[in-house]
């Protein structure tokens, strides 16, 4: 052990008491040294607990700090949320009334619900409606409220994903104006979505299409050529304001 070395004339440890009691004179060396590393130390511990609290405040660390629901609300009723007059006008209205996927959780620390529409089958575009072909579209729609936890940091992370559910991701685009933070997240099978985080929570809406081969009598007939599948980005400005209606009808 490293110990602080003798000063000469020093008196060794067996001298007489009232040489370390003498308070009328000047501060040893190493006195002022202990004294010195003293201050430092609690200035340091002044500035490390001003840190600290600094981050509690700010992100909630060894605190109770949970993520504002900002009055959202995910309960089994959700789905009706899902009007989406934008999309009906653009491709068709909807088959039937959305219906509520398995997949949902009813937690303490997390409510999400997941939800489909299927869209009316409508003659392939272009005036192609000879070739038999028909668009179908579906959007789906899941809504998270977190409790527990903040859920920004995850939702920023998932923005850099190159493929999601082992589909390549085509690109990725801000939204402005639309909750705290939010993405238009283009897939490469032309399917298509808006993912907010507002406070505690995340909503996503998808829509996707597909084509439809024409009825062939008992398989006899050839299947015409393929006609193209429709741009999904002419549906953008509408995948984006049904979200913002989906977001308030949340909220009510």
């Amino acid at each position: 052990m490293i110990t602080e070395p003798e000063l000469v004339g020093e008196p060794g440890p067996d001298g007489p008491a009232d040489v370390v009691s003498g308070f009328d004179r000047g501060p040893s060396a190493a006195g002022r040294r202990r004294g010195k590393a003293l201050l430092w130390g609690a200035v340091g511990a002044v500035v490390a607990s001003a840190v600290w609290a600094t981050a509690v405040f700010a992100y909630g660390i060894g605190g109770d700090r949970k993520p504002d629901p900002r009055g959202y609300r995910v309960e089994s009723d959700t789905c009706a949320a899902m009007e989406l007059n934008a999309l009906a006008k653009a491709v068709g209205e909807p088959s039937a009334e959305p219906s509520t996927e398995l997949d949902g959780i009813e937690h303490p620390a997390l409510h999400r619900i997941r939800c489909t529409v299927g869209f009316t089958v409508a003659p392939a575009p272009d005036g192609e409606e000879d070739s038999g072909w028909s668009t179908g579209y579906q959007a789906s729609l899941t809504a998270e409220l977190h409790k527990e936890t903040d859920p920004r940091p995850e939702f920023e992370a998932s923005s850099t994903l190159t493929e999601i559910d082992g589909t390549g991701v085509d690109r990725v685009e801000r939204v402005p104006g639309l909750g705290d933070l939010a993405y238009l997240v283009i897939m490469e099978d032309e399917s298509m979505s808006v993912r907010v985080v507002d406070g505690g929570a995340v909503v996503t809406l998808t829509l996707t299409s597909w084509m439809s081969p024409p009825d062939i009598d008992n398989g006899t007939e050839s299947l015409p050529d393929v006609v193209d599948q429709p741009e999904m980005l002419a549906h953008r400005a509408d995948l984006i304001s049904d979200t913002r209606e989906v977001m308030k009808a949340l909220r009510s």
